[in-house]
């Protein structure tokens, strides 16, 4: 069959890695334009352009696949079937319609469970038990066509946002091509989704990783893993804005305002939550690097200590 592929973020190009290991004959790949970064801000290409480069596959980097021009080139390579995987762009009735057997989306839940930007994140704050991989049959909703094959993960006590984004990528890898093994065999059929069993996992923000300790320790706990390594979560000390890396639940309530610090030993330092208390175990400091509070009580300086309120 005759592939498109398109994506931008790594998670897309552990797909593509996946699809031209497995021998399928991608005839182009399509990602966002060029983004500035670094400190220089030059422009850098995306992960999945990277891998097609290095490939000797041609790129297409619209800005945009709704003028009439996009959509010609798009059909004049002829496709059997498009693969979408974290584009980021979206893809007009007109363009779904191009490709014989239309276009596939390796979409990072267990669908309809988590629809949008960031299923990742949300199933591991929501406190899900697991999530997986959805293949499925793209059409004009947001998430909404039927569901060709799926694969499931636990999410582990200890999975952050990275770790299970990581492994989600490797699974949305080995599950397309097996998708389309199944797709060459005629015995790819779909399933609909229930749309009353969807939520939708909104982008992430930097400000929703402002930590509110009026919530439950188990809800700010599980919010640091999925917002690692980004957005990050962050508490305020007086004007000094402290990141937290690493924290674990505690049962235990204790009769302080929530975000008092309990207790500040080697191990870690207790916060007082809305319900039960945080022990947090990684901070950084600003200006500084990520910090055990081992060594954060090795360097001397007097943050988190005791009957401060943080906020």
């Amino acid at each position: 069959m005759r592939i498109v592929f398109a994506g931008t973020p790594d998670f897309a190009a552990t797909a593509l890695k996946a699809l031209l290991a497995a021998g399928h004959n991608v005839v182009g790949v399509y990602s966002q334009p060029d983004r500035p970064a670094g400190r220089g801000r030059k422009l850098m290409p995306s992960p999945v352009k990277q891998v097609a480069l290095d490939a000797g596959l041609p790129v297409f980097q619209p800005d945009s696949l709704k003028p009439d021009d996009a959509q010609q080139e798009l059909a004049a390579l002829n496709p059997d079937v498009m693969i979408v995987a974290a584009y980021g762009l979206i893809l007009p009735k007109a363009v779904l319609d191009i490709p014989t057997h239309g276009c596939l989306n390796i979409h990072a839940s267990l669908l309809p469970r988590w629809r949008g930007a960031a299923p990742i994140q949300r199933a591991i704050a929501a406190g899900d038990r697991e999530t997986g991989i959805t293949i499925m049959q793209m059409d004009v909703g947001l998430d909404t066509g039927d569901m060709l094959l799926k694969t499931s993960t636990p999410i582990r006590p200890d999975d952050t946002g990275g770790r299970l984004h990581d492994r989600l990528a490797e699974m949305g890898g080995s599950a397309i091509v097996e998708a389309l093994t199944s797709l060459s065999k005629g015995e790819l059929t779909g399933e609909a989704q229930n749309d009353d069993e969807a939520n939708y996992a909104h982008k992430l923000s930097k400000e929703e990783g402002h930590i509110d300790w009026t919530r439950s320790a188990p809800e700010i706990e599980r919010l640091i893993r999925a917002f690692n390594p980004w957005p990050g979560t962050f508490t305020d000390l007086g004007d000094q804005r402290i990141r937290i890396h690493q924290a674990e639940a505690l049962a235990q309530n204790r009769d302080k305002a929530p975000g008092t610090v309990l207790r500040r030993e080697r191990e870690g330092i207790d916060i007082a939550c809305g319900t039960g208390s945080l022990r947090v175990t990684s901070v950084q400091l600003p200006g500084t690097r990520a910090l055990s509070v081992n060594d954060l009580i090795n360097g001397g300086k007097p943050v988190l200590m005791p009957e401060q309120e943080l906020h």
